[in-house]
This record gives structure tokens, sequence and C-alpha cells, in this order.
């Protein structure tokens, strides 16, 4: 099962997760079928004898559908199912779910709309398939009369997947619930009955490694609105090109803005990189103490949605001094990104002095900064690294990203790889543009352990097809120009009808 996760799953974490076991060649009809079949199982644990009968009370998801199947399942067995659609058929969402509907309807009572209390009073059953994981809020017409119906009844509920309106007083609180693969997040404080989780046949990898469903972290800014997400980077010094990258890394990954804090030194070279940039020259030759104050009001004075620290600094004890000054000063303010020289200079004790942990950090060290910074093993198996990365996470209140074949993404509870990459992309200044996407969907409002997960697959990705055309002669510039057109694969895949 969940191995790789010490906590319940969103419901945005599962949809990855299907998307995921899609890719890896287990069908939406597959899941669905092995659904239905389960759920239909469940409910014979609670019905009396063939030929019991049973209501089926449906939405127009893959919810549904998993209802739909149970009673083409509990139909086989000899049980007589009725199913109540809330709405018409033709608003059914999905091709699977509309299978699944189409193999039954001619066979069993189907009743289009809601159901009436008094239907459901004599059924020793009711199914619960309205709507299943993404739902939240308030209950909505005609949900929301649907469940009340099943209330009045007093017919004892299985819910599928999770109850109706569990973050609804309103909603339905049966006494059984059958979810799949893992408990899910929304059912830490709702009522779910007696629970049972069943295995639907999604592949372990589709929870162990990053694939093609991460870009559902992705949030595409509002159409009134446009592009969000405001950005400031704290590098440069000796190294010039690395707080560029990041910040046009930044950009193509959806950023509306990406400021640089650079020393002087580096100000000049960093805004020839052309106009996209905001470069604001601190201090002379590297960053040292002194330069911590005007950092602080720069990053105050127009708070930016996350901050990128560390690419291009250098190791200067004094730059080292001044990056975890600001560090402390920040992390309890905005989400950042530590990288490269910054990971020397993270303080140990954020969070653990019994004040407010941070925002939320994202550490990125290669093998040999994990070794040095996070105590981690440069050798042994992946488990061991794992298992490494998730003591070091959990005990510097982080997110880690530990580069390498594979990257390990962790925040302590949970563990995924990236093997999604190509080898060419160990040129310099990727881990650069690492961070860039990082911070960038940080600023956007992404979680953590979400925007690691998906920077780390779509930068790969982009790799991925600039090698088509670069071969071994990938640059990091590369890599930033295919990020948008990953990006727009990567959305359509998730986005369409299943």
């Amino acid at each position: 099962m969940w191995a790789s996760s010490r906590r319940p799953l969103s419901s945005l974490e599962m949809a990855v997760v299907e998307q995921n076991s899609v890719a890896l060649g287990v069908t939406i009809d597959a899941l669905m079928e092995n659904a239905g079949r389960a759920t239909a199982e469940e409910a014979t644990r609670h019905l009396p004898s063939p030929p019991a009968r049973v209501a089926v009370v449906a939405g127009t998801g893959n919810n549904g559908g998993d209802g739909t199947c149970a009673a083409f399942y509990l139909l086989q067995w000899g049980y007589s199912p009725e199913i109540w659609l809330v709405h018409p058929p033709v608003e059914i969402r999905s091709r699977a779910a509309r299978r699944c509907f189409d193999r039954i309807q001619n066979r069993v009572p189907v009743r289009i709309g809601i159901p009436r209390a008094e239907e459901l009073a004599t059924m020793p059953l009711v199914v619960d398939a309205l709507l299943g994981t993404g739902q939240s809020g308030n209950l909505r017409p005609p949900i929301r009369e649907a469940v009340a119906a099943i209330r009045a009844s007093g017919a004892p509920v299985l819910s599928v997947d999770i109850p109706t309106g569990i973050t609804d007083p309103e909603g339905l609180r049966p006494a059984w619930t059958v979810t799949f693969t893992i408990p899910k997040e929304e059912m830490e404080t709702g009522a779910v009955g007696d629970l049972t989780v069943r295995d639907i046949g999604m592949p372990p990898n589709a929870w162990r490694q990053t694939g093609p469903g991460e870009f559902h972290f992705f949030r595409p800014p509002p159409e009134s609105r446009g592009r969000n997400g405001r950005l400031v980077i704290v590098g440069g010094g000796p190294y010039t090109g690395a707080p560029a990258l990041a910040g046009l890394a930044a950009l193509r990954s959806g950023a509306e803005r990406a400021t640089v804090l650079t020393p002087s030194v580096a100000a000049e070279a960093v805004r020839a990189t052309g106009p996209n940039l905001i470069v604001r020259a601190v201090g002379s030759d590297r960053f040292r103490p002194t330069d911590v104050p005007e950092i602080l009001e720069t990053v105050r004075s127009a708070p930016p949605g996350a901050i990128v620290i560390g690419m291009g600094a250098g190791a200067h004890p004094e730059t080292t001094e001044a990056l975890g000054s600001v560090i402390r000063a920040l992390a309890r303010e905005l989400p950042m990104v530590v990288d490269a020289d910054a990971l020397a200079a993270m303080p140990t004790d954020l969070g653990q002095d019994g004040t407010t942990p941070p925002v939320g950090i994202i550490a990125t060290p290669n093998a040999g900064e994990f070794e040095r910074v996070f105590h981690g093993p440069t050798g042994g198996t992946f488990e061991e690294r794992a298992e490494a990365a998730e003591r070091a996470a959990l005990e510097h209140h982080v997110t880690l990203v530990v580069k390498g074949s594979p990257d390990i993404v962790t925040d302590g509870e949970t563990t995924v790889s990236n093997l999604h990459h190509h080898v060419a992309m160990t040129v310099g200044g990727v881990g650069d543009v690492l961070g860039g996407v990082l911070g960038s969907l940080l600023s956007q409002g992404v979680r953590p352990l979400h925007a690691a997960r998906l920077a780390t697959y779509w930068t790969g990705e982009a790799g991925l097809r600039a090698a088509v055309h670069r071969g071994y002669g990938l640059l990091a510039t590369d890599v930033i120009d295919d990020l948008p057109a990953a990006l727009i694969a990567g959305l359509q895949r998730v986005e369409r009808p299943a």
C-alpha cells in the first residue's frame, strides 16, 4: 500500500497518483472497475441475502461511475439494485463513468433526479456515490437535496471513497465508508463510520515516483487577474550567471516578476541577460553582514510571494553569515528556496525552540551538500538515503530535494523519487534553473512538497525536450526555453477528460 507516506493524502494528491497510474499503463476504466467491484463486495457485507434491494445514489463524476459499476456487480450476484442519478445522463463527465452507466441502465430501475426520503426508507442499504474526492466547502443543489433525502430516510449508508458533504455540517454521516488505496486527508476531521481501505490496482510507482500527474499541482492564474507570483532572488557575487538563470526560469515557469538582489560586482552582468529581470545592487563584491538590513528592507517594503537564496553567492565566511541572517529573519514570514551557498548558512534551530516554525523552506542539496550540511550518506541504497533525507527534513523543518539520480523529494512524511531527466542536464546551471522553478511555484501559492515534486519533474521534462535538439550539448538556458512547452503539454495531459 502507501509505503511512501505516513499521512493521509489529499484529493489533489490522489488525482496525481491516478494520472501517474494511467501513465504507467493502468487505465481509468480498470481503476473504476476495480473500485466498483470493491464497493459491491463491501455492500454485500451489510445487506441481507439476495435478492435484497439496494439503492445507489450517484453523481455524474467518477465517484458516480464507481457506484453504477457496483450496481452492475450486485445485479450479477443476485441483488436488486436501484439507481438514482441526480443529474441527467448527458452530464456524465468521463468515458469510464459513462461506460459503467450504459452497461447497467437498461437492466435495473434508473430514476433521474433527487430521491424522496420515503423511497429510500425501505432500503436495507443506500450506497452514497455522489461526489467522492475533490469535494470541498458546503454542498450545493441538487447534491444538497439528495443528501437531505438520504439523511431523512434513516436508511444505513455506505459511502464510496469519501462521504458526500464531509466538510459540511449537513453532509452525510455514513455507517460505513469504503475508500481506495489510502485514507484521504478530508477524513481526519469528518465522520466516516467504519472505514475499509481497498486496493484497486494502482501501481506502486504511481506514488513512489514523480510522473505526468504532478502537473495537477500547477495553479493556472485566474483569467480575471492574469499571472501572479512575485519572486526575490538573493544571490550572485563571485558568480553572476546563477541568479540570472534562476530569475529567467522563474519567469518562464509562470512568475509575474523576478527581482534579483545581488552585489554590485555582479549587477551589470545580470542586467546584461536582458530586460526581463529587475536587478537591485546590494553592497560591493560579495554579501556581507552589513548588507543584511538593506536586503531585509527591500524585501519587506514590497513582500514577494517567495524568496530564492544562495546561488552564486560564494562561500566566504562573511557571506555565509549574511545569508544565515537573512534566512533567520525571513523564514517565518515568507516561503523560500535555500540553494547552493546558502545551504551551509541555514540555521539548524528553526522551529525547534517552541517558536513559530518556518512558513515553508525547500532546501536543494546535491549529494556532497547533503553529506556536509545534512549528514546524509553519499552511498548506500536508495532506501537508506531516503530514510536519512526524511530524518533531516523533519529535524530541520524543511522540504528536501536531494539532487541526484534519482532525486529524493521529502518533507519527512511523504517521500517520492524523480528519475525524469536527461544525463546531459548535469551541465552547470541546471540546478539554478530548478531553484527558479521551485521559487516560482512557491510564489504562486503551491505547497512546498507539491512544488518540489512538480518542479523536479517539470524541469526534467524540459530538459528531455531540449535534449532532442541539443543532445549532449545541452545548456541550462535550453532547459529554460523549453519550460513553457513542457507545461502546456503537461496541463493538456492532466486536464483532458478521462
